[in-house]
């Protein structure tokens, strides 16, 4: 729906049952989420191609791991905006507006810090996604909800692997 009014040109209109407050709103949740889907994804190849020291081969993989399974989210929680009939990202400019993940342009990351900041990243993911979950119960958007379900157990994953990663020896302090 653009800035201008709050219909949705002819040509993109799906048809769903839910209202049309339902999709507004459950559209705007999964835009939020694909934006930062994209920052994420950007910070954790980042990290990939910049990594370096001791466990570089380990963190290098795991890292390009996790960008593979962050990527696959996008499409799908763009074609689900489209499937309920709402509009999606067009443009980075429109991921920077809506991000909410901070980038990181710093020239050296130290390896840990990298992996300590991306797992934080990770929480914030889920939790942003356990909100966008509550905006799909209260529209009734069922199959939304559910995707997003699936995708908090995968940032889950990726938030526990990260912890194990940066965990000191002999101890369980992070």
């Amino acid at each position: 729906m653009s800035k201008t009014s709050n219909k949705i040109s002819p040509e993109l209109d799906t048809p769903t049952d839910l209202s049309p407050d339902g999709v507004k709103k459950v559209s705007e949740a999964l835009n939020v989420l694909l934006a930062d889907a994209f920052a994420l994804y950007l910070k954790t190849k980042n990290f990939h191609w910049h990594v370096s020291g001791r466990h570089f081969r380990d963190y290098h993989l795991l890292l390009d791991e996790q960008s593979d399974q962050i990527f696959a989210t996008t499409d799908q929680l763009a074609e689900r905006v489209r499937k309920i009939g709402g509009t999606t990202l067009k443009s980075i400019g429109q991921v920077a507006k809506l991000q909410t993940i901070k980038d990181n342009n710093e020239d050296y990351v130290p390896p840990r810090e990298m992996l300590r900041e991306l797992m934080q990243d990770n929480k914030h993911v889920a939790a942003a996604m356990r909100k966008a979950h509550d905006v799909c119960d209260k529209a009734e958007d069922v199959a939304s909800a559910s995707l997003l379900e699936n995708f908090i157990d995968e940032t889950e994953r990726r938030t526990w692997f990260l912890f194990e990663a940066t965990r000191q020896e002999g101890g369980n302090e992070a």
